[in-house]
C-alpha cells in the first residue's frame, strides 16, 4: 500500500462475491455479447495512476492473490490461493476520478497505452503466479479478466458486502 509522502500509481477495489459476470465483448449487428463468469472468488477492480510502471506489478500481484480476505465455508479468512477460488480482474478507470465541480475528471490516470500495457502484465502475473501455487491450480479455480478500455457490463452476486480499497 502507499505509505505517506509516496505517490499513488494504482487503485484497487477488491470485492468478495460467490459470482460474477462480465461483458467482455458487446454485441454487433452480427455477433452475440460476450461474456466471462466466476463463481465463488474475488473481483479485483484496478486502475493505474500516472507514474506507474512495470516495478510495481509484482508487489501488487503479491498483495493482492496472499492477502487473508476470502472466507471459508468454516468462517475462517485465507487468502484466494488457500481458499482456493475464482479471481476476476476488470480494468477499472473511474477508480482515478477526481471531483471537479459537478463533474468528474481523470488527469491522475496512466496513459491509455500505458495503462493497457500495465493491465496486461498484471493479468499474466496473476496467471503465472495462481498456476504455480498447487492448491488453486488443481482446484478448478479460474481467472478470467475485462477487455482493457471498454465499457463493461458486470453482474454480480455478494457475500457481504465485503469490499476492500487499495492504493499502491
Amino acid at each position: 500500500m502507499a505509505e505517506s509522502g509516496i505517490d499513488i500509481v494504482a487503485r484497487v477495489v477488491l470485492q468478495q462475491c460467490v459470482y460474477a459476470r462480465l461483458q467482455v465483448k458487446p454485441p454487433s449487428l452480427d455477433s452475440e455479447a460476450e461474456w466471462v463468469e466466476i463463481k465463488k472468488g474475488m473481483i479485483i477492480y484496478l486502475c493505474f495512476f500516472k507514474g506507474a510502471d512495470s516495478t510495481v506489478i509484482p508487489k501488487m500481484v503479491n498483495s493482492l492473490l496472499n492477502v487473508k480476505l476470502s472466507e471459508t465455508d468454516a468462517g475462517k479468512h485465507v487468502s484466494i490461493k488457500d481458499l482456493p477460488g475464482d479471481v476476476l480482474i476488470v480494468p477499472q478507470a473511474t477508480l482515478g476520478g477526481k471531483v471537479k465541480g459537478r463533474g468528474m475528471q481523470y488527469h491522475s490516470n496512466a496513459g491509455k497505452e500505458l495503462g493497457m500495457e500495465l493491465y496486461t502484465q498484471f493479468v499474466t502475473q496473476c496467471q503465472q503466479e495462481l498456476a504455480v501455487h498447487a492448491p488453486w491450480a488443481e482446484s478448478g479455480s479460474v481467472l478470467r479478466f475485462g477487455t482493457y478500455g471498454n465499457r463493461q457490463v458486470l453482474k454480480i452476486d455478494t457475500n457481504g458486502p465485503y469490499t476492500h480499497l487499495l492504493e499502491f
